[in-house]
């Protein structure tokens, strides 16, 4: 299967460019995964499609401040970071822009001399390797320099970028790690958190720190060469044990994003049997494509991807490719919005 196998045609303006003031307002294309058949809904009557005894599985990762701006500390000349990483205490890989100029021994300050990088290594793929140099809390700095790390097709200025430091969080954000949002996170409210426990519906919460693997470009042409890049993800011996008691019931199992459906496939036996992430992190590198057996999810629920990207073709497997393209087809069609701040699909 090639790459060229998940494109479709996206008019411009169906990027979502904010988040809706009403999260739980967004859209939703409710696709059956046995038929490809869809209906139009929102996401606000999520509740209505599950029973008592369901377990809704969501990643509870918080986005940090991983952009930063700074200056060369030889030259003056303006430096941009996206922090990717942490390989060891204050020691990074990250993107640099401009990357060609900026050479092994080169530093960056930011806030006025508060916060020192300097490269250590220039990676075989373009990256560097950073060690941070700084007498205040690494973290405080960060929240007070660094920028929400945006994904590119989103477009803002200086002024407006500060109302993304919330808004680009999901209602479950606690554990501190991921460059990018679990965007199926962000339609959720208190009011359907609530109506799903009226209902009996388990939320249970894992987690995986979102990395430069989920948004990553694919380069090759046949998709059997593409790899994930590691990403770390943790299960509790709780939630492990919430998810197996759930399908021993013969109940469903809804992963709320791709990057919760990796993690729990990444947990699980032959069986579909997650077992916790004993002595807490671990790391996946576990690339879903059309052709692999899902063995925890009967559900999922899932934003609009990029053509082309892993995300997709995670969602392709799920669904089936045809399926999910189609769907796609009709979104664009209806004007769902589409990426990170759009609206959502519901395969199940």
């Amino acid at each position: 299967m090639h790459i060229s196998d998940f494109d479709f045609n996206l008019p411009e303006d169906l990027i979502a460019q904010h988040g809706l003031a009403e999260r739980d307002r967004a859209r939703m294309l409710v696709v059956k995964r046995a038929s490809g058949d869809w209906r139009d809904s929102n996401f606000s009557e999520l509740p209505c499609y599950l029973e008592a005894g369901d377990a809704v599985v969501v990643n509870n990762t918080r986005v940090f401040p991983a952009r930063l701006k700074g200056m060369r500390e030889a030259s003056g000349g303006h430096v941009e970071f996206l922090l990717l990483r942490e390989v060891m205490t204050d020691v990074w890989e990250a993107l640099a822009r401009p990357g060609r100029r900026l050479k092994q021994g080169d530093a960056v300050v930011f806030g006025e001399g508060r916060l020192r990088a300097e490269v250590v290594e220039v990676l075989p793929d373009g990256k560097r390797r950073v060690h941070f140099h700084h007498q205040e809390n690494f973290n405080a700095l960060l929240d007070e320099l660094g920028e929400t790390p945006l994904p590119p097709y989103i477009k803002r200025d200086e002024r407006s970028a500060s109302n993304d430091r919330e808004r680009y969080q999901t209602l479950f954000a606690r554990e501190r790690g991921s460059i990018a949002a679990p965007t199926a996170g962000l339609h959720w409210t208190p009011r359907v958190r609530a109506e799903l426990a009226a209902r009996e519906v388990e939320l249970i919460e894992i987690t995986l720190h979102v990395g430069y693997g989920t948004f990553e470009p694919v380069r090759v042409e046949d998709l059997r060469e593409h790899r994930v890049a590691a990403e770390r993800f943790e299960i509790s011996t709780e939630a492990a044990e919430a998810i197996n008691r759930t399908r021993e019931r013969g109940k469903r199992i809804v992963a709320v994003g791709t990057t919760t459906a990796r993690a729990l496939e990444s947990a699980a036996d032959e069986a579909g049997r997650v077992a916790a992430t004993e002595g807490g992190v671990r790391e996946t590198d576990l690339t879903i494509t059309p052709g692999y057996e899902f063995r925890v999810a009967d559900a999922l629920l899932t934003n609009f991807h990029l053509p082309r990207s892993s995300l997709l073709f995670l969602v392709a497997a799920f669904g089936g490719r045809e399926k999910i393209l189609a769907a796609y087809r009709h979104a664009v069609e209806a004007r769902y919005r589409f990426y990170s701040y759009g609206d959502c699909m519901l395969i199940i």
